[in-house]
């Protein structure tokens, strides 16, 4: 598996503006990593780049590699923004040989969640929420808690989804609700020892 490979193979799947928020997503990932002593910077930066290998691709295919490798069918009830995780992480193993289970989920839950996210897997779910060029409400309190207490700053990135979600009249996908009320009570045990 070759890195500089997989970057020029990623970069031809998106427009120029996606291949620039996959370069900040990286960036901010390996800055965030910088305080974690367990996180190893190439598996940070494979799963970064990696993210939205799939962001682009046709809805038909999407929906055949949903179906082909036997992933959740509940997702296609849900907006296809969340399909390019879980098939990103399939593409990942197939067609580039990643095997590390870690870099995997990082790719497959960056837009969902899940509960007890490995470091790694936080890591790459914020970086693409807070990456520079991102600017909305309360992003900023978010940035500044990435670099504090990742649970927190998951949990705050969560119930803002969440909340635009609703706003706009969309369906939540439930695994996100049960990340949200998972890293709900992991930051209020935390708070109290």
């Amino acid at each position: 598996m070759d890195l500089e490979q997989i970057i020029q193979a990623t970069k031809k799947q998106m427009p120029l503006s996606r291949w620039e928020h996959t370069l900040r997503v990286r960036d901010m990932a390996l800055e965030l990593a910088e305080q974690q002593a367990e996180i190893q910077s190439h598996q940070v930066e494979l799963a970064a780049i990696l993210h939205d290998y799939c962001k682009f691709w046709s809805d038909e295919q999407l929906v055949a590699w949903i179906q082909e490798k036997s992933l959740p069918e509940e997702l296609l009830l849900y907006n296809k923004e969340i399909w390019h995780g879980p098939v990103g992480a399939e593409v990942a193993r197939e067609k580039w040989g990643v095997l590390e289970e870690d870099v995997l989920n990082a790719i497959r839950y960056h837009t969902t969640g899940r509960p007890n996210m490995s470091v790694l897997e936080k890591i790459i779910f914020l970086a693409d929420y807070i990456e520079p060029g991102r600017q909305f409400p309360g992003i900023d309190e978010i940035r500044k808690w990435a670099k504090l207490d990742l649970d927190q700053a998951l949990l705050q990135s969560l119930e803002n989804t969440i909340m635009f979600l609703i706003r706009r009249k969309q369906k939540v996908y439930p695994l996100t609700f049960i990340t949200r009320n998972y890293y709900l009570d992991r930051v209020k045990e935390n708070s109290k020892s």
